[in-house]
């Protein structure tokens, strides 16, 4: 095991990285980082994940047969697969599908930076996870302050001995945290998997003024980094801060479908001068604007010869409606949809009045959540 020294030295390095990067905005967490050290929440086992395009392929480490590789890996600026198929399948081997990892530094310190908690908050989280962000809220605002919702035992109880070897104790419960915690009021939530529908529990739980940081994930388009901000009475609105791609929670897996057409003889087919490429392209500043579109379900897929077919289906539907855009060399785009929806025609409409509003980005809509739901706005 490396000496003291080095893992400070391993952890100036990261927050240098991160800094460099822009991802370390308050220089007040370095010391936090030093004081809970990422190690102590990385099983022997498991899967190196780096994030963005282009980037390297993940491999698996294993403390035992390389260690080196090990201590890079916790100590690099990636996630690291703990879990996969809900503790079903060896999470260092890249089969079946991730369910619970030590999330990026890249990804933990801006969220937690757009929380904001003080010493004084009460923080709920939810998803512990592996432990770490309890930890690191603990030492930031007190143990004592700290909440942490797991619906997973096995995790839980992980959680729990991690935090234990670094000196904490915050309060573990296990349960769904889409309900909170609704015999307490919270300053703070930090919710750390994607979430498709806002529980309104949340808002309620909420203090007034209080703040809520979360993956936001409409079904089947890019999440996005939400900050929200309860008025007190009864409802709350939030702005967007960015891309977030995070593990669904489990009770909400199943918003996001695959596309499934039907009844194909008695698709319509159509054409149209909107190139799919355009919907595509620039995936954050358009989405925005298109999650307007209630139930909609996104999946795109690039052809080697550069065309593009854009596929969309109705989320949440028993018999759910269909669309389809194929891209054309001679700009007439080829449109086929099914159902009592047409999905493609919701979607032309929304981003068409997306152009007339002078293409307004991200920063400029409100997410706005309520006892009646949840929906977006231009501000």
């Amino acid at each position: 095991m490396p000496t003291v020294t080095d893992i400070d030295a391993r952890i100036a390095a990261l927050a240098d990285r991160m800094t460099a990067a822009g991802h370390l905005v308050d220089q007040s967490w370095r010391p936090v980082l030093h004081a809970v050290p990422r190690h102590l929440f990385a099983p022997p086992r498991a899967y190196a994940a780096p994030g963005g395009e282009g980037g390297p392929p993940g491999r698996p480490i294993d403390r035992a047969a390389d260690p080196g590789d090990w201590w890079t890996a916790v100590y690099d600026d990636m996630a690291i697969v703990t879990q996969r198929d809900d503790g079903a399948a060896d999470p260092a081997i890249d089969q079946g599908v991730p369910t619970c990892s030590l999330s990026a530094p890249c990804v933990v310190l801006p969220f937690l930076h757009l929380l904001g908690a003080r010493p004084r908050d009460r923080v709920l989280e939810i998803g512990t996870g592996t432990g770490w962000t309890a930890a690191l809220l603990s030492e930031r605002i007190g143990q004592h302050n700290v909440t942490s919702l797991e619906i997973d035992p096995d995790l839980a109880r992980t959680a729990r001995e991690n935090l234990a070897s670094a000196g904490y104790a915050p309060t573990i419960i296990e349960a769904d945290g889409l309900r909170g915690c609704p015999w307490e009021t919270f300053d703070r939530l930090h919710v750390t998997c994607g979430i498709t529908t806002i529980p309104y529990a949340w808002i309620e739980q909420l203090a007034p003024g209080g703040i809520a940081v979360l993956p936001w994930r409409p079904a089947g388009w890019q999440g996005y980094t939400v900050r929200l901000t309860a008025s007190g009475d009864g409802s709350a609105v939030g702005t967007f801060h960015g891309p977030a791609a995070f593990m669904p929670a489990r009770s909400q897996r199943a918003g996001t479908i695959l596309w499934q057409p039907h009844h194909t003889d008695e698709a319509d087919v159509t054409t149209t001068s909107l190139d799919p490429h355009d919907i595509a392209e620039h995936w954050g500043e358009r989405h925005v604007a298109l999650t307007q579109i209630p139930g909609l379900v996104c999946t795109v897929w690039p052809e080697d010869d550069g065309s593009l077919s854009l596929h969309l289906a109705e989320a949440g539907h028993p018999d759910q409606s269909w669309a389809a855009c194929d891209s054309q060399p001679d700009g007439k785009h080829i449109v086929t949809q099914y159902g009592h929806r047409r999905l493609w025609d919701e979607l032309e409409v929304a981003y068409r009045a997306w152009l007339s509003a002078g293409q307004p980005g991200h920063e400029q809509f409100r997410l706005r959540v309520s006892q009646e739901g949840q929906r977006v706005v231009l501000d």
